[in-house]
């Protein structure tokens, strides 16, 4: 989580900003949504060959295992499966989700604030959390 503030000098920049961010999230949202596709199926083959196997040697089906270790924050997953991808693809596409309608609404939000965009010495310092605005405090100069 990055914090920042940054200063703009009116509502429709901070506005051009956000539409930037929103489409930037969008094609990121769309290349991971492609990738969830192909891991997805790939993923469905490899739990059916698996399960046509042992079936043929006998063995009942056994829970998926990830193979997980922690070191310190981070969860190493030892040979990875494409369940595997795919659950961490779904988790990464639910972030982008969520961002995006995050920035949507902050970009409705800003829509009454156009108003101040002949405002001379008007300044608007904007407290952003991952580029998604969360505070505008407004300077007049």
């Amino acid at each position: 989580m990055v914090i920042e503030i940054k200063e703009y000098t009116s509502a429709e920049e901070i506005s051009d900003t956000i539409d930037r961010e929103i489409s930037n999230t969008k094609s990121t949202l769309g290349e991971y949504l492609r990738r969830l596709d192909e891991i997805r199926s790939l993923a469905e083959k490899s739990k059916r060959v698996r399960e046509i196997v042992m079936k043929l040697v006998g063995k009942k089906s056994e829970k998926e295992s990830l193979s997980e270790i922690s070191m310190g924050n981070i969860n190493i997953v030892l040979d990875a499966k494409p369940f595997d991808e795919l659950v961490a693809i779904e988790s990464v596409v639910r972030s982008q989700q969520e961002r995006l309608l995050v920035l949507q609404k902050a970009r409705e939000g800003l829509k009454p604030f156009d108003q101040f965009s002949d405002t001379d010495g008007l300044k608007l310092q904007v407290v952003q959390n991952n580029g998604i605005p969360e505070r505008i405090l407004f300077k007049i100069c």
